[in-house]
């Protein structure tokens, strides 16, 4: 009963102009996000991520939220119409979907891909508002020795957080954790690392270096490579109705891919794109017509945009629940919320409850937007793929830096943001993913306090974290990851050499 009180006081809450608006802007945006190759839910949100700072924190949090979950929407337009997926978790999407559109189902393609987005979406929002408060509540018990356990239990399950190269990876997180040390120390109140200046007294802020890292690293990849576009499949309306049989065809689909997907998003990792191809596969296997995949199957395109949608909605438990981001937009919610001083965490739900069931009334309006969006505007969608990078890139460039500085009004954190674009510029073509750097940056202070303070607790001993039973199980999950990624290693190094000879 208290859900259900608590989810009203969140719709009449919603139902203000100024969160309807900030909702319909975030997942138009999003849209359009998830449309154009290679800006993606990250790239958008950290573009607009200094512009929240200037709206209340449930207004910004939900405009964020919006570009996150509308781009899972959007990505299907390009890879149906034109072949070109927006986003990674639309790659599968096209397999079926260009070959229903050359087939003249093109129609049809795009109506079940947002009617699965739809149900997967409103479907997981409904596990997020009964999972996220539970779970909350039992990490209350956390001290500081279970919050080092959990930072540390993080940093080794995320620094794999894109699938790439463990090792790469688990540097970006150390070189995170290291700039999380610049500035004053919060238990002895030396300062670290500031070189005599003041500006670094502060610590180097979380926006600007997400916004160099994603959005200015973007804009520069694009220049360089820009994207080519191609000759796209027209839609009328009228043909926006799938017919009885495809309809009853796609049902299952979109439920097992919410199914899948939903799970899935709770874990680490790239479980968005991963969800898409598990639910890709399960489809395929349980067919009776296996045959027609990559021919232009209904079930290719209902499932793999259900999982899609419900992963990244199960990606919103950790965040809100734990304050641990397990994809990377949320690391980018995560500093939505940190710019309004509001720390995420398990105290998150209890100390902000208004604000909590705010977004999850306002998940389920903007569901609904996006899909009434999406259907009769797919056209205009779709046309945005001819935009000149030369027209798009400049606009794209002022906002950033005129958003970067508005935050502090500082022209260092300018510089900031130029330094880790380059930065995240070169990472693209060295093979590193900038994901874990921010994670280790988010999660280093965490796990530097909780290591600190829970030594002075357990007298210096640190077997003395192990007699904690929490604090005991996330250490052991840390251990075993890293045990495992070790030996698939020395797995994939002895396979390697086996090979040299035959070569």
């Amino acid at each position: 009963m208290d859900v259900l009180q608590n989810l009203a006081q969140g719709f009449m809450s919603a139902m203000s102009l100024e969160i309807l608006l900030a909702c319909f802007i975030g997942v138009l945006i999003g849209t359009v996000a998830g449309i154009l190759p290679g800006i993606g839910p990250v790239g958008a949100m950290s573009l607009l991520l200094p512009f929240s700072f200037g709206l209340d924190p449930g207004t910004g949090l939900i405009m964020l939220a919006g570009i996150y979950y509308g781009s899972m929407y959007g990505g299907s337009t390009t890879s149906i119409l034109v072949n070109v997926p927006g986003e990674a978790t639309s790659v599968v999407t096209a397999i079926d979907g260009y070959q229903m559109a050359r087939k003249g189902r093109a129609g049809a393609a795009l109506a079940v891909a947002a009617i699965g987005s739809f149900v997967a979406g409103t479907a997981s929002v409904i596990g997020l508002m009964l999972f996220a408060p539970p779970l909350a509540r039992a990490a209350l018990s956390f001290g500081p020795p279970e919050y080092f356990a959990l930072g540390l239990a993080g940093l080794i399950l995320l620094s794999n957080l894109t699938g790439g190269s463990f090792i790469r990876s688990v540097v970006m997180v150390i070189i995170g954790m290291m700039i999380s040390t610049v500035g004053i120390d919060l238990i002895t109140g030396q300062l670290r690392f500031t070189f005599g200046t003041t500006v670094l007294q502060g610590g180097i802020d979380l926006l600007p270096v997400i916004m160099g890292l994603f959005g200015l690293a973007e804009i520069l990849h694009v220049v360089f490579k820009p994207y080519q576009s191609k000759e796209m499949i027209k839609v009328k309306f009228k043909e926006l109705y799938p017919t009885k049989t495809e309809l009853k065809r796609s049902i299952w689909p979109m439920l097992r891919g919410t199914g899948i997907g939903f799970p899935m998003g709770m874990m680490p990792g790239p479980s968005a794109f991963l969800s898409t191809l598990v639910s890709y596969k399960v489809e395929k296997q349980i067919s009776r017509h296996p045959e027609q995949f990559g021919k232009g199957a209904i079930e290719g395109v209902a499932g793999p945009e259900s999982a899609n949608n419900a992963a990244s909605t199960g990606a919103m438990i950790p965040l809100l629940a734990l304050g641990i981001p397990f994809a990377p937009p949320t690391a980018l919610l995560i500093g939505g919320l940190m710019i309004h001083g509001i720390q995420p965490g398990p105290l998150f739900i209890t100390q902000h409850a208004d604000l909590f069931w705010l977004v999850i009334a306002s998940m389920y309006i903007g569901n609904v937007m996006l899909l009434v969006l999406n259907l009769p505007l797919v056209g205009v969608f779709a046309s945005i793929t001819r935009v000149p990078a030369k027209i798009l890139i400049p606009i794209v460039t002022v906002i950033m830096l005129i958003g970067s500085y508005s935050v502090n009004n500082s022209l260092f954190d300018l510089w900031v943001l130029l330094i880790f674009g380059i930065a995240g510029f070169v990472m693209k073509f060295a093979g590193f993913e900038p994901a874990p750097l921010v994670i280790g940056l988010v999660l280093g202070s965490i796990f530097e306090e909780g290591l600190r303070q829970g030594l002075i607790i357990v007298e210096g001993n640190f077997f003395g974290f192990f007699e904690r039973p929490i604090t005991a199980v996330l250490l052991a999950i840390a251990i075993a990851v890293v045990l495992w990624a070790s030996a698939r290693a020395v797995k994939r190094a002895a396979a390697a050499r086996g090979r040299k000879p035959a070569a």
